[in-house]
């Protein structure tokens, strides 16, 4: 899966409004960049980087991987696979998210 397709997916589940009032960064490094802003009604979702409440930094295969359920986020940050930093709150509402 692409980076555009990731967007597209990560818009459908989060949808156009919710609870996440953050900001949110997947950062893929070279393979790009999902930026959700869950501060904006509706929200924005799109492949910028700019600066987030929290930034997850993962691999685009481990983002694919967590988003279809086969990468639990407990299980990718204890073993590497996703760092985090920033507003640990923010991260822990991941699990709604993807």
């Amino acid at each position: 899966m692409d980076i555009q397709a990731i967007i597209e997916a990560m818009r459908a589940k989060v949808g156009s409004s919710g609870s996440l009032d953050a900001t949110l960064l997947f950062d893929c490094g070279d393979e790009g960049a999902v930026f959700i802003d869950g501060r904006s009604q509706p929200h924005v979702i799109s492949g910028e980087r700019a600066q987030a409440d929290c930034t997850v930094t993962i691999a685009r295969a481990d983002l694919v991987a967590l988003m279809t359920g086969e990468l639990d986020p407990v299980t990718g940050f204890m073993t590497g696979r996703l760092r985090v930093a920033g507003d640990m709150g923010v991260a822990l509402k991941l699990q709604r998210i993807v």
